[in-house]
């Protein structure tokens, strides 16, 4: 006669991480975990991984992982917010599986414009913006803020229908939009900072685009303090490198002191400074 005895979850020594995907390379680290390019098995789609660096259970990855888990559960599908399938623990470690986008992160179009002293054209810099608006505005619209905006967020997918050689095989498999005819889709994604607006719980994202509101504590209008680091990481990404982290520069940015950007127009400048 069968047991009918539970198994406990740390008797289980199957890998579904494993079993179930196989790894192609690590995409990135960041400060509580490190993501990775997977196909699954089984139905053959690419799908990127985010397993944490330490065990969760205690740790300040914990709050973060389970914010990512928790938003995007409440957020669904959005052709501007990267895509949430599925989250698991295995060894007291968390794996977050989302969409893969397969053309890296506007922090890797920034660091490479650096390389090659390569300029963003301004129709491009508004394409940029005006899609990360849109998937801001789909967060805001659901009473959350994400906290955390900046270049290495927000992500790029390169719609094959428009490639001339694509990855046969190895592109995402979300269902496509009817709208989604751009050949690259920008997506905000790393909720892990995202919070509710009426019901705060505040963790510090990256000051280097920070609003001086939040590091003092000033939570009334954190969907103003998006829109700040919004206006910074346009700003950076259309050429205004080396922001600063601290000191009187960075104060004297808050204060809407922004340096123009010599080869944007007077118009797309004074938005800038607008947002900030």
């Amino acid at each position: 006669m069968p047991s009918t005895k539970k198994i406990a979850l740390h008797e289980i020594n199957t890998s579904r991480y494993n079993e179930e995907f196989h790894e192609v390379c690590k995409l990135g680290d960041g400060e509580f975990g490190s993501v990775y390019k997977c196909v699954h098995r089984l139905d053959g789609c690419t799908y990127a991984i985010k397993k944490s660096k330490m065990p969760v259970a205690g740790s300040v990855y914990e709050r973060n992982a389970m914010n990512e888990v928790y938003a995007h559960a409440v957020l669904g599908k959005h052709q501007h917010v990267v895509r949430y399938y599925s989250a698991w623990a295995e060894e007291d470690h968390m794996y977050i599986q989302n969409e893969y986008c397969n053309g890296g992160s506007l922090a890797e179009v920034v660091e490479e414009d650096k390389r090659t002293g390569r300029v963003m054209s301004e129709s491009e810099l508004k394409t940029i913006m005006y899609q990360a608006v849109l998937g801001l505005k789909y967060i805001h619209s659901q009473n959350l803020v994400h906290l955390d905006i900046k270049p290495g967020n927000i992500f790029i997918h390169r719609n094959p229908k428009f490639l001339q050689s694509p990855e046969s095989g190895m592109e995402s498999c979300g269902e496509e939009d009817e709208e989604e005819e751009e050949a690259i889709i920008y997506k905000i994604g790393d909720l892990g900072h995202v919070t509710s607006v009426t019901n705060p719980t505040v963790e510090d994202g990256d000051c280097h685009y920070l609003p001086k509101e939040i590091l003092s504590e000033n939570f009334d209008h954190l969907s103003k303090c998006d829109v700040f680091s919004l206006g910074l990481t346009m700003y950076e990404a259309g050429g205004g490198h080396n922001l600063p982290r601290n000191g009187p520069q960075w104060h004297s940015i808050r204060e809407g002191k922004l340096p123009s950007l010599p080869h944007m127009s007077p118009e797309l400048n004074q938005l800038l400074k607008v947002i900030i």
